[in-house]
């Protein structure tokens, strides 16, 4: 099953290679992280999403607490949550074939990021299915790159 952590950790220099150090060196595979500063400028929030059963998660959650630089954990996947990616797609495409590239976008609520002669590069957020659904769709046009952000996620309301 996969899991989606919230990490709160101190903002500080290695902070960043332990957590990574603590997935690689027990095995566990983290398929997307991503991470930002707070509102309070000496606190970030890790967003990690990996897989594995409960007992996998409960043992990560326990490594993740014994780090000194971690302030607190939790999983969002067992609650509810609003979460999104960021995906930047140049899709190298004809000017015969850009009304349906538009058309695409538009559907998606995509923002045309940048034109070119031959391509252009839209950019669109949403959930994980949201996104695979646009690259779905954009494959037949000419996909030429993509670069996706990870997910970041965060609790509804005031869950704790």
């Amino acid at each position: 099953m996969r899991h989606t952590i919230s990490v709160l950790v101190e903002n500080k220099f290695g902070v960043l290679a332990r957590i990574a150090g603590l997935f690689s060196g027990r095995g566990y595979n983290i398929e997307s992280l991503s991470v930002a500063p707070t509102l309070d400028p000496t606190v970030s929030r890790m967003t990690i999403v990996t897989s594995g059963d409960d007992r996998v998660l409960e043992q990560i959650n326990k490594q993740l607490n014994k780090l000194i630089d971690v302030i607190k954990v939790w999983d969002v996947t067992q609650k509810e949550f609003v979460d999104r990616e960021l995906v930047l797609v140049r899709v190298e495409v004809s000017k015969d074939k850009r009304d349906e590239l538009f058309r695409v976008a538009e559907r998606f609520e995509a923002r045309i990021a940048d034109v070119g002669e031959r391509s252009v590069t839209l950019e669109a957020t949403g959930d994980e299915a949201r996104i695979e659904d646009l690259i779905r769709l954009l494959k037949p046009l000419g996909i030429r790159e993509f670069v996706r952000s990870g997910r970041v996620a965060i609790l509804k309301s005031e869950q704790k």
